[in-house]
């Protein structure tokens, strides 16, 4: 098992413990946190040009800092050229492609109980021009994305990071914080600029800034497969 999988596969156990007694569940989250990285890298905020061009196509990463999520909305917003809300700045930034989930607590504070993935290739009509032109260093989703994507992140100094699918709730453990919410009355929640404070999230480089995809390698391999059974 990869480090990135070991990770969530350890705090899924971790959310659950399987109605372990809490004396247990303790012990168990001691084991939990002792688990080897295997060699993860950790990608902490600023996401400046020089780290995001060392990182190569299956580097496991651990994202720490502010990200901002982004889904349809905001990408057709800001490709027909709608301006960001003052206090937002994405450049040297992350954006999340994800619709979180988010709750107020008794306090009255923004609370994530959810924060999977969506999936990428709805934003690549929009992708290239929104790193282009907001100086954008990484990109979170599922699924990968397209050339027009791809050249733009060799040509500008960005990568893409494949989230882990079906663990919503075990990465909204990795949000420490919401910083703030945009466009929330404009977009609604699921659609809005939420500016998140993450800890160790877990990812994998799928699309480098040298041209490489390994979405377009497995593909490239499936086919050749393919063809040697027809």
């Amino acid at each position: 098992m990869n480090g990135a999988a070991t990770q969530i596969a350890a705090r899924e156990f971790d959310s659950d413990f399987f109605g372990l007694p809490p004396r247990l569940q303790a012990l168990v989250q001691r084991k939990i946190d002792d688990l080897p990285r295997l060699n993860m890298i950790d990608l902490s905020f600023p996401f400046t040009e020089e780290k995001i061009r060392a990182l190569k196509v299956r580097d496991e990463v651990l994202i720490s800092g502010v990200v901002f999520t982004g889904r349809d909305a905001v990408h057709k917003y800001l490709h027909e050229g709608g301006r960001l809300p003052s206090g937002v700045s994405l450049r040297d930034g992350i954006l999340y492609h994800c619709g979180p989930v988010v709750l107020k607590d008794e306090q009255g504070n923004w609370k994530v109980t959810a924060a999977g993935p969506t999936t990428s290739t709805r934003e690549e009509p929009y992708q290239a021009k929104i790193i282009k032109q907001f100086g954008i260093r990484g990109v979170i989703g599922k699924g990968g994305m397209g050339d027009k994507t791809l050249a733009a992140c060799q040509d500008f100094g960005c990568v893409y990071f494949h989230a882990v699918g079906g663990a919503a709730q075990v990465l909204a453990e990795c949000v420490k914080k919401v910083r703030n919410v945009y466009f929330l009355e404009k977009f609604g929640s699921p659609e809005a600029i939420w500016e998140l404070e993450m800890e160790h999230f877990p990812a994998v480089v799928t699309m480098d800034s040298h041209g490489n995809s390994l979405h377009k390698e497995i593909f490239a391999t499936s086919q050749a497969e393919l063809a040697k059974r027809l």
